[in-house]
């Protein structure tokens, strides 16, 4: 039998290893905290849930192939509530108000009549989000790997997806709110995706939740996680938690296993990094095996940036007059470091009872960080006083805010947690405390990397950083695509996790 090492307990360590588990390995993942999921994670303070990830489960829709896969690893399974998303965010400021429906129609009508002289913007808009409703996550087999008949079966995906890319080619988020004439529907595109970003990705994301594919799992990211790694150890998998790796023991063009931070030396057949990618190639392994295409990306900051978020959750004593999920509005405007934010907003998780105490709210803010604000916060964190101080005064002004809105929340809103861009770096070995891939911008084509080291015999890559913006579905799905290179590599033959995987085709001693 054929052992693989693990590097990471995310959900891609995690979904490599379970399929790996399932098509007759012996698998171990090696997990430096104390506690599976990576950044798919939630914690409690004072009896109240927070959840770091889990804003709406992207690609969730029932009888797609990725949902399939969530319940073959257990992210989800046929006792998980499923809470619909009535709308992505609503928006109230500048004199008028927007709600981006799950029923698009009813959000195009309302945008119509708020705003008649926006009426070709805002058909080409509704145009694309109905394509970018055909958006999928290949999963089958890594997508290098996939000829011309694999992406012909993809269907309406390689009709509409592609269409909806090049329809706002060369435009940024803030270049497609620039295009509305109504100040509402400027901001409203502002408030859930960096400016410099693709406009595509606001329009793609807003896809998931009209086509249905974007509803939240009972729990939260924490449950979701535990489910996961349950499954992983209930198919003989066996987790280490608590125990850092320092590097990948290489000899000559293979690597024989790992080294953990303690100096203990485990063999093994194959290894899996799935990892923070910087941190596999400055850590894991010497920064000559990074492959080109990623290389590329950390070298072309102008074009592949990458972007963190401040965090403050609070909790409210007693029934907030709120919608549970998103609501963002114009506010006083709050200034942090050097820039005012005037539209500001919350996630109220009211949809899902199990998550706060009887009789409270729970809400959480959230306020985008990049380039130079990202650094501020490592180089304050060099003095814990004052770096505590600046998180603390960034969450007074919110809750003031909050205050302002809604009055029922005077006196009776606290802070519950706070975290920033040098929390990801620390607990998640995050790159710059990105909670998320690299971000090509306007002018450049997203990439994915191959999850190979080409120096390297048996060490496969996984994680969110080979695919585009990152996220859960290129994670779990960059989780298989290891799994499967490593059971190509290992000759094999055809276990039930890839059967359907290479109809017609013989496995490769070594792709």
């Amino acid at each position: 039998m054929k052992k693989v090492i693990i590097v990471g307990a995310g959900i891609s360590g995690m979904t490599a290893g379970i399929i790996l588990q399932n098509s007759g390995f012996s698998t171990e993942i090696y997990e430096k905290n104390p506690v599976a999921g990576g950044e798919l994670t939630g914690w409690k303070r004072d009896g109240v849930y927070i959840d770091n990830c889990i804003n709406y489960l992207m690609c969730s829709k029932k009888g797609s192939a990725m949902n399939e896969l969530w319940h073959e690893i257990g992210m989800l399974d046929d006792s998980v509530k499923m809470y619909s998303k009535d709308y992505f965010f609503k928006y109230i400021g500048h004199g008028g108000e927007i709600t981006y429906w799950r029923d698009k129609e009813r959000t195009k009508r309302e945008m119509l009549a708020l705003s008649p002289e926006d009426k070709d913007v805002i058909e080409k808009f509704f145009e694309n989000v109905t394509r970018a409703e055909s958006m999928i996550m290949p999963i089958d087999k890594p997508m290098d790997k996939m000829g011309p008949r694999d992406f012909m079966k993809l269907g309406d995906f390689v009709k509409n997806v592609p269409a909806a890319q090049k329809a706002y080619k060369g435009v940024s988020v803030k270049d497609l709110a620039d295009s509305f004439k109504s100040p509402v529907l400027r901001s409203s595109c502002l408030l859930t995706h960096p400016e410099m970003t693709q406009a595509y990705s606001f329009i793609m994301s807003y896809a998931m939740v009209t086509s249905g594919s974007g509803d939240i799992p009972e729990g939260g990211s924490l449950a979701a996680a535990m489910r996961i790694a349950n499954r992983y150890q209930e198919k003989g998998g066996k987790l280490h938690l608590n125990s850092p790796v320092k590097s990948v023991k290489i000899n000559g063009k293979t690597a024989s296993g790992i080294v953990l931070e303690d100096g203990t030396e485990v063999a093994a057949d194959y290894v899996i990094c799935a990892t923070d990618a910087n941190h596999t190639f400055t850590h894991l392994l010497p920064s000559e095996y990074m492959p080109k295409k990623l290389r590329k990306c950390f070298d072309d900051k102008e074009h592949f940036s990458v972007f963190s978020k401040y965090h403050a959750a609070f909790v409210v004593d007693g029934k907030m007059n709120v919608d549970p999920d998103t609501t963002c509005w114009e506010s006083d405007g709050i200034k942090v470091w050097d820039r005012e934010i005037k539209d500001i907003g919350f996630i109220c998780y009211d949809y899902d009872p199990s998550l706060t105490p009887e009789g409270k709210t729970s809400i959480q803010m959230k306020l985008f960080q990049y380039g130079k604000e990202v650094d501020n916060w490592f180089e304050l964190a060099k003095d814990p006083e004052k770096y505590e101080a600046k998180k603390m005064e960034v969450a007074e002004a919110l809750m003031s805010e909050v205050e302002k809105k809604f009055p029922e929340t005077k006196g009776k809103i606290r802070i519950l947690d706070v975290w920033t861009p040098v929390s990801y770096a620390k607990h998640c070995n995050a790159y710059r405390g990105a909670y998320m891939a690299f971000v090509a911008d306007r002018d450049t084509k997203t990439v994915t990397t191959p999850g190979v080291v080409k120096k390297l015999k048996n060490v496969f890559l996984a994680g969110q950083w080979l695919m585009g913006s990152g996220g859960l579905p290129p994670a779990t799905a960059q989780g298989k695509y290891a799994a499967w290179r490593a059971w190509s590599a290992s000759k094999i033959l055809i276990f039930p996790a890839f059967r359907g995987c290479l109809k017609n085709e013989t496995a490769p001693v070594y792709l």
